[in-house]
């Protein structure tokens, strides 16, 4: 690379907070996006990864911001996003906040009923000032896997999309083996198939990194 590519990732769950000790999440584990950041490192571009609430250790020589919940890590993204080339967006970013914070404990009673509002789709808003920045998003999908993911890639103007699903055979949570198809505005780009995240990690980038030179 004659320049350093910077890259921006996030990873992980978003948290939102009901009250101090609770809040409503999802089971993501951040293992992918910090296998990208990881990689992505080793390859030469310059890395800033933005992680919601994970088990993992940063890896060693990216610029590494630590948010909670989906306001947070929008504030993140944008703050990165005027010196950002490529963005990859594997967090898992809750689609709903509460409408009201409860500073105290909520107490349990028989019935209580707590508002939610929508997050902002971050990618979605990234979508509409993306310039020469390549970015990719992803889908988990329980059902049209495809179908869905082109939907998303298109409504938000992104150049890939990374699909997958959840299903008996196939769960990409975790650490484990997984497989994965890689979509741009065509169909099909790539297909991961029982890879390991390593691995789904450096082929991604490999397709990212052909796809910046090519826009030269």
């Amino acid at each position: 690379m004659h320049k350093k590519i910077h890259l921006l990732v996030t990873a992980g769950p978003t948290r939102e907070m009901l009250d101090p000790v609770r809040f409503l999440s999802n089971v993501s584990t951040g293992h992918l996006g910090y296998q990208i950041a990881r990689q992505a490192k080793r390859m030469g571009f310059r890395v800033t990864l933005i992680s919601g609430p994970t088990a993992l250790k940063p890896p060693e020589g990216v610029r590494f911001v630590s948010v909670l919940s989906a306001r947070e890590m929008k504030r993140s993204v944008f703050q990165f996003w005027p010196t950002t080339d490529a963005l990859v967006m594997t967090a898992a970013v809750c689609d709903y906040t509460p409408v009201h914070f409860s500073r105290s404990k909520i107490k349990r009673i028989e019935q209580k009923t707590i508002k939610f509002k929508r997050t902002t789709d971050i990618l979605e808003a990234v979508g509409k000032k993306k310039g020469r920045q390549v970015v990719v998003g992803f889908a988990l999908e329980t059902e049209q896997v495809r179908k869905n993911a082109m939907r998303k890639l298109k409504r938000k103007n992104l150049d890939f999309i990374v699909a997958n699903w959840y299903d008996s055979r196939n769960n990409p949570f975790g650490d484990r083996r997984t497989s994965m198809v890689l979509l741009d505005r065509k169909g099909v780009r790539k297909r991961f198939q029982g890879m390991a995240k390593q691995d789904i990690a450096k082929s991604l980038l490999a397709e990212v990194l052909r796809f910046w030179n090519s826009k030269k």
